[in-house]
């Protein structure tokens, strides 16, 4: 399937995949970051801040960033890691993976420099495959231990998704809400209340005011739905037993640099990852994550979408 590399006006080389429904994905070397996912229909599914910052070393706020080995501040690394502010390379000898049919598909590796020792003395090749297929964007990420001994990480990838108001502002229709299915009655981190730990009461976590945390031992599917543009998002993993969910609220967002004042309204990250637990490799072992994003076109309100079918397969 077409694979092409170009340059955006930011001057960072992109990898463009495209597959024959019309769908597209952009994909940066800086960071191995995903910064587009548009639809059949030309609309974009992902979210970009209007004050993005495209020069490195900065991190790009928006698209898919990789958070290794580090998810937020759960360490003493700088905020998610450094792989997302990293230059990636092509993988030039990608080790098999399932085959890939009517997929448009992109290999990434990252490898441990001397500039990484510095803060994270260990030597590693983390490897992402990328793949485009009508409706759906796949991502495999592998980690190889290539130290002489044992080490941990985190891992995430921050999903930053495209919805409508997050406010629910039309508020004589119940429809308006963004809400998400699949995380009830399960412990979290509250990363507003220092870590504490809690357990989710609610039926869907719907949105009010900030939000920043770390659900844990999470199913292999969650769903994000989204009334008012009659989409729901689809988010399969495996590998990453944990999500986070997070959305600043507007007195957060005026705080965030490279964050719009209103660009919360428009954002939600849920992200696959390991947090709770690191991932524990030992010398040339390897640990393979998966993660499948997917839209469904729907309206909850009117029926035609039932989360738990969505989540478990039946009605």
């Amino acid at each position: 399937m077409p694979v092409n590399m170009i340059h955006g006006a930011d001057g960072l080389p992109r990898i463009v995949l495209t597959e024959p429904m019309g769908s597209s994905a952009e994909v940066l070397l800086y960071g191995g970051q995903v910064v587009s996912w548009k639809n059949e229909r030309r609309e974009e599914l992902l979210f970009m801040s209007s004050k993005a910052m495209w020069k490195p070393p900065k991190a790009i706020r928006g698209g898919i960033p990789v958070c290794f080995p580090q998810f937020g501040n759960f360490g003493s690394l700088e905020q998610h890691g450094f792989a997302r502010n990293r230059m990636w390379s092509l993988d030039g000898s990608p080790a098999p993976l399932p085959p890939a049919n009517n997929h448009s598909t992109v290999d990434l590796i990252l490898k441990s420099t001397d500039e990484d020792h510095k803060t994270w003395p260990r030597s590693f090749e983390l490897r992402l495959r990328i793949s485009l297929s009508a409706g759906k964007l796949t991502f495999i990420p592998r980690v190889r231990n290539n130290d002489n001994k044992s080490f941990s990480f985190m891992f995430a990838l921050r999903n930053y998704l495209s919805i409508s108001d997050i406010r629910g502002v039309i508020y004589d229709l119940i429809c308006s809400e963004v809400r998400v299915e699949g995380l009830e009655t399960l412990d979290y981190f509250d990363n507003l209340r220092h870590r504490e730990r809690y357990t989710e009461q609610a039926d869907a976590i719907t949105f009010d005011g900030e939000v920043d945390r770390v659900y844990l031992r999470t199913p292999l599917k969650i769903a994000i739905i989204d009334h008012e543009k009659k989409r729901t998002f689809v988010l399969r993993k495996d590998g990453m037993p944990d999500a986070a969910v997070w959305n600043p609220w507007d007195k957060k967002a005026k705080a965030i640099q490279d964050l719009g004042d209103d660009d919360y309204k428009s954002m939600l990250c849920v992200d696959s990852a390991v947090v709770e637990s690191p991932i524990v490799l030992k010398p040339l072992e390897e640990w393979r994550g998966y993660q499948e994003l997917s839209t469904v076109s729907s309206s909850y309100c009117s029926g035609q979408l039932d989360p738990r079918k969505v989540l478990y397969g039946f009605t």
